[in-house]
C-alpha cells in the first residue's frame, strides 16, 4: 500500500507552518534567511506531532504481524508478559487476523524520515538558528561584524552543551563494558539533547495543564474578564508610554550623530543605514548633511566612534520593534474592551440584538452578514458562551488530571495504570486504528498545547514575545523556532512512555517503533533510562500544585513587577481602575472621530447628490437638439444655482 496519508499530512503541515509564520512574521520587511529558518523548524516540528500517530498505527500492525509468525517468541524472551493485552496468547494455536492499517506505511520509509526530521531540527536548534538570532540582533554595519558578533554571544552557548556532551561521553568511557560507536555518541548526543529539553518541558507542562482549563474557565466569568482587561490596559500603557520615551531618546542620539557626521565623513554611510531603519515621519524630520555643508567651522565637533554607531544601530532596531508591537498591541487590546463592555450591555439591553458601540468594518463578511448576524451574536455573547467555555473548562480539566495521574504511573506495567496506555491497549485489541490515531493525536496535541501556549505567553523584561498581525520581531521568531525544535522529541518520546510503545522506560520486548528506534538506545545511560526519564516527570504534580495556586504571580508581585491576583489587592485594584478610565478616554476619543467622520460623509453624500443630479439634468439637455441652446444654458444656470443654494454658496 502506498504512502497516500504520509504524503497528505506532508503537505497539509507546511500550509499550517507557512499560515503561522504569516500569521506572526512579517514576508515583506524579515530577512528570507529567517523566514526560511523559522518556517523550517516549525514545520519538522510540526511534522513529529503529526506523523507520529501514523508510526504507532502502523507499529502495532507490524507487531500483530510478527506474533503471527513467531507464536512463541515473546515467550521465550520473557514469561512474565503473557498476561500483557499486547502479546498474543502462546497457548493458542490459531494466528490473530492482522488487518492492515488505512495509513500503513511500507517498511523502510519511516526511519529515513525520522531521521531526516530529527537531525535536520537538532542541527537549526543547537548550530544556525542561536547564530541566526545573533546575526539578526547584531548592530554591525557589515557581514563580517555580524558574524564575528554572533560568534561571540554563542561561544558561552555552545560551551555549555559541550560540557553536557563531554560529561556523558566521559561517564561511558570510564566503563569498560561499554564500546564507544558512532551509533553510541549518536546515542550520547540525543541523551543530552533530550535531557535538557525535558528540564524545560516538565517546567511548561505543569503551568499549561493547570493554566489552560483555568484561563477557559475565568473567560465565562464576564466580570473577572473584563477587570482583567483593565488591568491590562493600564500595564500596557504604561509600557507603551516607556516605549515612546526610549524612541524619543534613541532618535534624540540619532539626531545628534547625523548632526555630527557630514557627507564627506567616513562613518556617513553608518548614519545612513542607521536613518533608513527609523520611521518615515523622523527620517523625514531628520536634518541631512549634503555636499555645501561647510567644513570651517569654528565649532569642535566631536564625532561618534563605529563601535558606539554600532551600539546606537541596535538601540534602533530594538526601540522600533518595541515601539511598533505596543502600538497593535494597544489597539488589539482596545478592541477587546470594547467588545467586553458592549457584551455587558447588550446582556441588560432589551433585544435580542447585539449592538456594537462602533463599527468595526465598513464592508462587513458574508458570514457576519448571513450566518454570524446580530441575534446569532447576542445568543452567543450574552447567553451560550458563559456555558460553552465552562463546560469546555471541565473537559480540559479532566484531560490534565488523567495526564498528571499517567506522568506519575507511566513505568507501572503490571498492572498498567496509565490511563492513555489502556485507551491504546482497547483499541489494539480491536484494531480499531483510527481511533488509535486519533486517541494519539489529540492527546500529543493537547500536551503540545500546554506547552507551546506557555512559550507563547513568556514574557521576560519585553524580551522575547510573539506578537500577532505580523509585528514579531526575528529575533523573537528564531527563538521560538528554537525551542520548538528543543521540546518537541522529549514530548513525544515522554508520550510515548505514557502509552508504553517505549520499552526503555516499560521494559516490554516488543517492536519498537520507527521513532524510537531513531532515538537509539537509551541503555548506553542507564542512570538516564531508569531514573531521570521515569522519575523526573512526577515534579509535573508540585509545579500543578505551584500554579494552581498562583506561587510564581506572588513571588513577582514581591519582587516589583505586578501580575493579576484578584480585586481585593490594593494595587491590582488601582490598576483596574486606571485601566477602567483609559478605557472611557479612549471611548470618547473614538466616539468623537467617528461622529466626524461621519458628519464628514454626511455633507460629501449630500453634497455629491446634488453634483449628481446637476451632471444627470446637464446629461439630459445634451440629448436634445443641438438647435436649443438657450435651454440647455438655462438648465446649466439652475443646476449651479441648487448646488450653491446647498453649499452656503450665493
Amino acid at each position: 500500500m502506498s504512502a497516500g496519508a504520509l504524503v497528505i499530512e506532508i503537505v497539509v503541515v507546511f500550509f499550517l507552518a507557512l499560515f503561522l509564520l504569516h500569521r506572526y512574521g512579517d514576508f515583506q520587511k524579515q530577512h528570507p534567511l529567517v523566514l526560511f529558518g523559522t518556517l523550517l523548524s516549525w514545520y519538522l516540528c510540526f511534522l513529529i506531532v503529526f506523523i507520529l500517530p501514523l508510526d504507532v498505527s502502523t507499529t502495532i500492525y507490524n507487531q500483530c504481524r510478527f506474533d503471527n509468525d513467531n507464536p512463541r517468541a515473546v515467550t521465550s524472551a520473557d514469561p512474565s508478559n503473557q498476561t500483557s493485552s499486547f502479546h498474543v496468547d502462546p497457548s493458542t494455536s490459531t494466528p490473530k487476523v492482522c488487518l492492515m492499517p488505512w495509513s500503513y506505511i511500507p517498511d523502510g520509509i519511516l526511519p529515513v524520515f525520522w531521521r531526516v526530521v530529527y537531525w535536520t531540527s537538532q542541527c537549526l536548534t543547537w548550530m544556525l538558528l542561536p547564530f541566526m538570532q545573533s546575526y539578526a540582533r547584531s548592530g554591525a554595519f557589515s557581514i563580517s561584524g555580524k558574524i564575528k558578533t554572533a560568534l561571540l554571544e554563542n561561544a558561552i552557548y555552545y560551551g555549555t552543551y559541550l560540557l553536557i556532551f563531554c560529561s556523558l561521553l566521559i561517564y561511558v568511557a570510564v566503563h569498560p563494558q561499554w564500546q564507544l560507536t558512532w551509533r553510541g555518541l549518536q546515542t550520547i548526543g540525543i541523551a543530552a539533547a533530550n535531557t535538557w529539553g525535558l528540564f524545560l518541558l516538565v517546567l511548561l507542562l505543569g503551568y499549561g495543564l493547570v493554566e489552560i482549563p483555568r484561563s477557559y474557565w475565568n473567560s465565562s466569568r464576564h466580570g473577572y474578564l473584563l477587570a482583567k482587561t483593565y488591568f491590562k490596559v493600564a500595564k500596557l500603557a504604561a509600557e507603551k508610554a516607556e516605549a515612546e520615551e526610549n524612541m524619543d531618546d534613541t532618535m534624540q542620539e540619532v539626531a545628534n550623530s547625523n548632526e555630527a557626521i557630514r557627507y564627506n565623513h567616513p562613518l556617513r554611510k553608518c548614519i545612513d543605514t542607521i536613518l533608513r531603519k527609523c520611521p518615515t515621519e523622523i527620517q523625514d524630520k531628520m536634518p541631512r548633511r549634503n555636499m555645501e555643508d561647510s567644513d570651517d567651522d569654528n565649532t569642535t565637533v566631536i564625532y561618534p566612534s563605529k563601535r558606539t554607531l554600532v551600539k546606537l544601530h541596535q538601540q534602533v532596531i530594538n526601540a522600533v520593534q518595541r515601539r511598533r508591537q505596543t502600538l497593535v498591541q494597544w489597539e488589539i487590546l482596545l478592541e477587546q474592551a470594547f467588545h467586553l463592555e458592549d457584551v455587558q450591555q447588550n446582556q441588560i439591553g432589551p433585544n435580542n440584538q447585539f449592538v456594537r458601540s462602533f463599527n468595526s468594518s465598513q464592508h462587513p463578511s458574508w458570514i457576519s452578514k448571513y450566518l454570524y448576524t446580530s441575534t446569532v451574536e447576542w445568543y452567543w455573547e450574552c447567553v451560550l458562551r458563559h456555558w460553552g467555555y465552562r463546560l469546555l473548562a471541565l473537559l480540559l480539566t479532566l484531560l490534565s488530571a488523567a495526564v498528571v495521574w499517567s506522568e506519575c504511573t507511566f513505568f507501572s506495567t503490571r498492572p498498567v495504570l496509565s490511563v492513555f496506555a489502556v485507551l491504546i491497549q482497547m483499541a489494539e485489541m480491536e484494531y480499531n486504528y483510527m481511533y488509535i490515531e486519533m486517541a494519539c493525536f489529540v492527546t500529543i496535541f493537547f500536551l503540545c498545547v500546554c506547552v507551546y501556549s506557555s512559550v507563547f505567553r513568556i514574557r521576560v523584561f519585553n524580551y522575547y514575545y510573539l506578537v500577532p498581525h505580523h509585528q514579531t520581531d526575528a529575533y523573537s521568531l528564531q527563538f521560538s523556532g528554537m525551542l520548538f525544535c528543543r521540546l518537541t522529541p522529549p514530548l513525544c518520546l515522554n508520550f510515548l512512555g505514557l502509552i508504553h510503545m517505549d520499552s526503555t522506560i516499560s521494559h516490554q520486548q516488543r517492536i519498537q517503533t520507527a521513532y524510537t528506534s531513531t532515538m537509539g538506545s537509551m541503555r548506553l545511560l542507564p542512570f538516564i533510562a531508569d531514573g531521570f526519564y521515569i522519575y523526573y516527570p512526577m515534579l509535573v504534580v508540585l509545579l500543578c500544585i505551584a500554579t494552581f495556586c498562583s506561587l510564581g504571580n506572588r513571588c513577582l508581585n514581591l519582587l516589583g513587577f505586578t501580575q493579576y491576583m484578584s480585586q481585593t489587592n490594593d494595587l491590582t485594584s488601582d490598576l483596574v481602575d486606571e485601566g477602567k478610565e483609559l478605557i472611557r478616554r479612549e471611548r470618547r476619543r473614538r466616539q468623537r472621530s467617528e461622529d466626524g467622520e461621519n458628519r464628514k460623509q454626511g455633507w460629501r453624500k449630500r453634497y455629491g447628490e446634488q453634483q449628481n443630479v446637476g451632471r444627470n439634468r446637464n446629461g439630459y439637455s445634451e440629448l436634445k437638439d443641438d438647435d436649443s441652446p438657450t435651454e440647455n444654458s438655462e438648465t446649466a444656470q439652475l443646476t449651479r444655482t441648487e448646488v450653491g443654494h446647498y453649499t452656503g454658496r450665493s
